[in-house]
């Protein structure tokens, strides 16, 4: 009966490559798809949908979930005992691997959907963690997630929809970025910045592979940093016009 146990054979079989990302989709025992990420010591299995370990923390589909109707009832008296606050950790993790397995897949959407996830619960805590000490330990991730969630939208809205809408995804992930180096005080930083610096190489490349003019929006914003008051007055309203797709 050990040696049934012994996952040697399976690791063997399935090599793990340092520095790379080692994904694929399998059909479990009961028919249901889940994912599975070759790591150093062995192989995650993560589930598709909900949280990727599988449970259901009071009930919900996320720990972020259960702290959200926690918080809808409990108001000002919210507050995160330690136990929590790792529970909220190890969320954070299996979101930060299954993410890593979609980006690998070309899963995009799914990529952007477990990215958001992420965010909104670095915001939650943010307004309502309580630990400053502690909640800058996740804030310190955000411009990555950030990055990750910008790259897999864009991707996924060339895929699906073209060029066009890849760009204007990335031009408003990057006015986000902006908006988080002037939050953090540093926007002076923004354009020497790596992860900004790969988002808008990536949106010189599909534009120029698929020849596509600058935005409305990056105009707006060109005329706003080049004080071109009027023009930029111009833009707005063209904006407002078209509605929130405008290119």
């Amino acid at each position: 009966m050990a040696h049934r146990r012994d996952l040697g054979r399976l690791l063997r079989e399935w090599e793990y490559r340092p520095g790379e990302v080692s994904a694929r989709l399998v059909t479990a025992g009961n028919g249901r798809k889940v994912l599975q990420m070759r790591v150093d010591l062995g192989i995650l299995q993560l589930e598709t949908e909900n949280r990727p370990d599988g449970t259901r923390p009071e009930g919900a589909d996320t720990f972020f979930d259960h702290l959200l109707m926690r918080y809808f009832h409990e108001g000002k008296d919210f507050e995160l005992s330690e136990d929590e606050q790792s529970e909220v950790d190890r969320e954070f993790l299996q979101f930060y691997h299954r993410r890593l397995c979609w980006l690998q897949l070309r899963e995009f959407r799914r990529a952007t959907k477990d990215a958001n996830h992420t965010l909104q619960l670095m915001d939650f805590l943010r307004d309502h963690g309580g630990d400053e000490e502690w909640n800058l330990s996740h804030e310190q991730y955000r411009p990555f997630v950030l990055f990750h969630r910008v790259q897999a939208s864009a991707l996924a809205e060339l895929e699906d929809t073209g060029a066009h809408a890849a760009v204007r995804e990335l031009s408003q992930g990057l006015d986000e970025f902006r908006a988080l180096f002037e939050r953090y005080e540093v926007p002076e930083y923004f354009e020497e910045d790596e992860l900004v610096r790969k988002l808008m190489e990536m949106r010189e490349s599909i534009r120029e592979q698929f020849d596509v003019l600058p935005t409305l929006q990056e105009r707006l914003s060109h005329a706003v940093e080049e004080e071109q008051y009027e023009l930029a007055a111009k833009l707005r309203d063209e904006i407002q016009r078209r509605g929130p797709h405008a290119v």
